[in-house]
């Protein structure tokens, strides 16, 4: 069964959308700079109101290690997303710190990206044609992997379905696509879903 991850979560009704629709992550960005940038704080806020079945991952770039232990101990955050330069051994040290999952974030153009992909340690890979451009990569790129992954960059509800099925990746991950003028739309994140749990 695929997993669903909604990314870029700001507000109370963004909230109050999943946890009536209950994807199985949501995606907190701190990353300053970023439009979907969120406070450590306003993300805490949201995590208490936030079905706790639903799991939080803090998308970083290239943080302080200390700040990611933070977030991940204090409970704002159950994994950490990596898309910044963090070689092995921040990865390495995270987890001994913390003990929680680590998802690396992997920009695809090649099979060589697909190579270093899967030699770098962590529990997901995310692979994604950049840094939220909301576009999509050669899927065709992706051929038996047998890491589990999270497929990013352009997802909507039109496309989800055929990325599925021609990379079967462990969970699927959203944000620009269920969104209407920069904001999360309800009706864009069920259908999303509905299309996603269709197919499992």
């Amino acid at each position: 069964m695929t997993k669903i991850k909604i990314c870029g979560l700001q507000s109370e009704d963004d909230i109050s959308y999943v946890n009536k629709l209950r994807p199985d992550y949501v995606g907190f960005v701190f990353m300053k700079g970023r439009r979907r940038y969120i406070t450590p704080e306003d993300a805490a806020h949201l995590r208490n109101l936030l079905d706790p079945s639903i799991q939080c991952v803090g998308v970083f770039v290239d943080a302080p290690i200390e700040n990611v232990v933070s977030l991940l101990e204090n409970g704002t955050i159950q994994l950490a997303q990596l898309h910044g330069h963090e070689d092995a051994a921040y990865a390495k040290r995270l987890k001994e710190l913390c003990g929680k999952p680590i998802i690396k974030a992997f920009i695809i153009k090649n099979e060589d990206d697909i190579k270093k992909a899967l030699n770098y340690d962590c529990d997901y890979m995310l692979l994604d044609n950049g840094l939220g451009t909301g576009e999509t990569f050669d899927w065709s790129l992706i051929k038996n992997i047998d890491k589990p992954f999270f497929l990013a960059g352009g997802l909507t509800p039109e496309n989800v379905q055929e990325a599925i099925s021609l990379t079967q990746p462990y969970a699927v991950d959203t944000s620009s696509g269920v969104e209407t003028d920069h904001h999360k739309d309800y009706n864009k994140i069920k259908a999303f879903i509905d299309a996603v749990h269709s197919m499992n």
